[in-house]
């Protein structure tokens, strides 16, 4: 058996470039590396990812916190092209019938116009999607969100750290009967995000961040950091 990768290790090489995207890593890369260049992907290659890739993805997700460590979280990971279909039309719905219009005014044009391509195709383009969930007999439904959203970040990163493309939306979840419906989920179980995993279909930029000095405060709001 073959020790495990370290962690601490430099990125390999690029892998060969797919048909469909730019250069892939396929080895981990380091910690800060991967948390301050992660940035949502909202348009992805249509070449598959195996699933020993999103099971990494998966077992990161499940190392989040969570309170009283109950690990309410559920995950159900859509492949079927008629499922992954129809939780990107209720995204669709979600936007058309007021999502966009929200956004309107609070986001610049060039990245209402990236919202707005990842909400009409995006999602239908990624090859696998993610949907996180809650299981109110594991955990309190006020809780959940405590629980469940540090597991979607984890899931992102790891996402990320993978060279894979990924992005939390929550506009089908604004359907929890219908999108329910389309998973199966038992009454007790509460679709909270959706996750898309692909290949970027092009290199993502590095993400947009407020400088410190505008967000954090010592001891006291106001005083500079």
């Amino acid at each position: 058996m073959s020790a495990p990768p370290d962690p601490a290790a430099p990125p390999g090489p690029p892998a060969p470039a797919g048909p469909a995207g730019p250069p892939r890593r396929t080895g981990d890369r380091p910690f800060f590396e991967v948390v301050l260049s992660q940035r949502a992907c909202r348009s992805f290659a249509p070449d598959p990812v195996d699933d020993e890739l999103v099971a990494r993805c998966l077992e990161a997700a499940t190392h989040a916190p969570s309170a009283e460590n109950r690990q309410p979280w559920v995950f159900v990971v859509l492949r079927e092209p008629d499922r992954r279909a129809a939780v990107a039309e209720l995204t669709r719905r979600a936007w058309r019938e007021g999502g966009r219009r929200h956004s309107e005014g609070r986001l610049p044009p060039a990245m209402l116009e990236e919202v707005d391509r990842g909400a009409e195709t995006g999602l239908a383009g990624a090859p696998g999607l993610v949907v996180v969930c809650g299981d109110t007999e594991l955990g309190l439904e006020s809780t959940l969100p405590a629980s469940v959203l540090p597991a979607t970040q984890n899931l992102l990163l790891a996402a990320a750290a993978l060279g894979l493309g990924s992005a939390m939306t929550t506009l089908a979840t604004l359907f929890p009967a219908e999108l329910s419906a389309v998973l199966a989920l038992p009454a007790s179980v509460r679709p909270m995000a959706v996750v898309p995993l692909g290949w970027p279909a092009r290199p993502l930029g590095p993400p947009h961040r407020l400088p410190l000095s505008q967000r954090v405060h010592r001891d006291r709001y106001g005083e500079p950091w």
